[in-house]
């Protein structure tokens, strides 16, 4: 998927891709066990993965997608800019 990565507004400087509606509905059906909604996935920017949960977002009725600082800093991405996802979901 491709999407923008954007800033949450608050004190700290969480990072976030929108999973779009067809995918978070795709996930909500299948994956939407865990706790407080959240699904455990492998996710990958360019030459960078990492593992981490997706959260469920009410207010957007998706999905977002934490983009660590460490994944921004080594694909040179910030705060609008359009990235490219690859997402391995753990059914487990």
């Amino acid at each position: 998927m491709t999407a923008p990565l954007w800033r949450h507004d608050g004190g700290a400087a969480w990072h976030f891709v929108t999973l779009p509606e067809e995918l978070a509905d795709e996930i909500h059906a299948r994956f939407a066990h865990g706790a407080f909604g959240m699904v455990a996935v492998r996710a990958t920017i360019g030459a960078s993965s990492w593992t981490t949960k997706l959260f469920a977002d009410t207010k957007r009725d998706s999905y977002l997608l934490p983009v660590k600082a460490d994944i921004r800093r080594r694909e040179g991405v910030g705060d609008g800019d359009e990235v490219t996802v690859r997402l391995e979901l753990d059914a487990v």
